[in-house]
């Protein structure tokens, strides 16, 4: 979920702003953000999780530059 859709997602909820464009209230804003906060924090935490669910072993993109040397020296002779 993107960063804007989520602000459009906690202006959806239930007790939102008004339908005709009335100013909200300092609570009904901060609720309005802390939504959107979640929203950002639960997809960071999906994100971190499937990250952390490759297979040991299966190197992410930034590991996968090792280079031949590093990986020969590590293995018994």
């Amino acid at each position: 979920m993107s960063h804007d859709s989520a602000h459009d997602e906690a202006r959806r909820e239930p007790g939102g702003a008004a339908a005709d464009g009335a100013p909200t209230g300092p609570v009904q804003q901060m609720e309005e953000l802390m939504a959107a906060l979640n929203a950002d924090l639960s997809q960071l935490d999906a994100e971190l999780q499937s990250s952390a669910d490759r297979a040991p072993g299966t190197p992410s993109p930034a590991s996968s530059r090792t280079s031949e040397g590093d990986r020969s020296s590590s293995r018994p002779s």
